[in-house]
C-alpha cells in the first residue's frame, strides 16, 4: 500500500473480509482490524516508506492458531517501542493498545526494512483446522499458499 493515510482504510477492510470468510470469531476480527490500524498508523507517522514508496502489510495463521498481523517499513530514527503518554497527550498509545490486545508483539530487521508485528490468539475458530496455517500478503490479489 502507498506510504500514505489513504491505504489504512483499505488495508482494514481487506484484513476483515478475507477474516470472516474464513471464519473467524468477530470479536477476533476486530481486535485484529484495530492492530493492523495502528502497526500502520505508526508506520506512516514514525517511519520511511520502502524503496518502492510503500508499506507491507500482511496477515496469517501460524501454528497454535496464532493469527499474525505484521506490517514492514522503511524504518525511522528509532525503533518502535511502547510509550507512557501523559492523560492529555493526543497520540502515544497505538503500541499500549497492541500490547493489551496481542498474545505477544515485537520488532525485526532495521536498516532500510523493519517488520513491527502482532501475534493474537484465535482460541477455537470455526471453520477451519486446527493445523491449518495460511498467509495474505496485502499486495497479493489471492492468499499466499
Amino acid at each position: 500500500m502507498p506510504h500514505a493515510s489513504v491505504g489504512v482504510g483499505a488495508a482494514r477492510h481487506r484484513l476483515i473480509a478475507d477474516l470472516t470468510d474464513r471464519g473467524i470469531d468477530p470479536v477476533l476480527v476486530d481486535d485484529a482490524a484495530l492492530v493492523l490500524s495502528e502497526l500502520l498508523s505508526n508506520a506512516l507517522k514514525h517511519a520511511h516508506a520502502l524503496p518502492s514508496g510503500s508499506v507491507r502489510a500482511a496477515w496469517g495463521l501460524r501454528p497454535g492458531n496464532m493469527l499474525a498481523i505484521e506490517v514492514t517499513d522503511g524504518g525511522g530514527p528509532t525503533r518502535p517501542r511502547q510509550a507512557s503518554p501523559s492523560l492529555t497527550a493526543r497520540g502515544g498509545r497505538g503500541l499500549s493498545i497492541i500490547d493489551a490486545l496481542a498474545t505477544d508483539w515485537g520488532v525485526r530487521g532495521g536498516g532500510d526494512e523493519v517488520t513491527v508485528w502482532a501475534l493474537l490468539s484465535t482460541g477455537q475458530r470455526a471453520g477451519a483446522a486446527a493445523e491449518e496455517v495460511w498467509d495474505f500478503d496485502f499486495d497479493a490479489v489471492e492468499p499466499l499458499d
